[in-house]
């Protein structure tokens, strides 16, 4: 069907001519300067539980922010209801810059890393010495992710009294793990 000179495939698309290319259908968007600094203490559907000023409060994300992914330890700039009240939500308008990530992928095919938390220093591994057993590759996946992260890995121990543990840290000691 052509409409306004162009040829489209679908009929129900009507293609405004423009020389300068397409206009941004809103008006200029604030830049809230105003807004509480905070920090995502938990992510759930949509809603986001955040620290603002010594309140817990729900928000959620601006639609302006796109499908920028906000995660656990973002610190964020918030506008809004900041009281903590019940059925209140304020807005999430900005994400600032992160000093860490620690990242996943769904599985080995997968291209695309997902974050999983940002602006953490440290990742605790946390494993039993005995009943379970220890799993290795699981404790070395967890400090390669640390170390390719930026993260200080602490490895905490737990069931000592149950087998001992230096035989596992004889493993990690190379690698100067701090555990406890």
């Amino acid at each position: 069907m052509r409409r306004y000179g162009k040829h489209t495939d679908e009929d129900d698309i009507r293609v405004r001519p423009s020389r300068r290319g397409t206009r941004p259908r809103t008006h200029t968007r604030p830049k809230h300067e105003d807004a509480a600094e905070g920090l995502v203490l938990t992510v759930d559907r949509g809603r986001l539980t955040c620290l603002v000023e010594g309140r817990t409060i729900t928000a959620m994300k601006a639609r302006e922010l796109g499908r920028k992914a906000v995660v656990v330890g973002d610190r964020v700039a918030v506008v809004g209801d900041l009281t903590g009240a019940k059925d209140t939500l304020a807005r999430i308008v900005r994400v600032e810059e992160r000093t860490s990530v620690l990242r996943r992928t769904a599985d080995d095919n997968d291209p695309y890393e997902r974050v999983i938390v940002a602006n953490a220093d440290q990742l605790a591994v946390v494993t039993a010495l005995a009943d379970p057993e220890p799993r290795p590759r699981l404790i070395d996946r967890c400090l390669v992710a640390a170390f390719d992260a930026g993260l200080e890995p602490l490895l905490v121990l737990t069931k000592s009294d149950l087998a001992p543990a230096e035989p596992l840290l004889e493993t990690y000691a190379p690698l100067g793990v701090r555990y406890v």
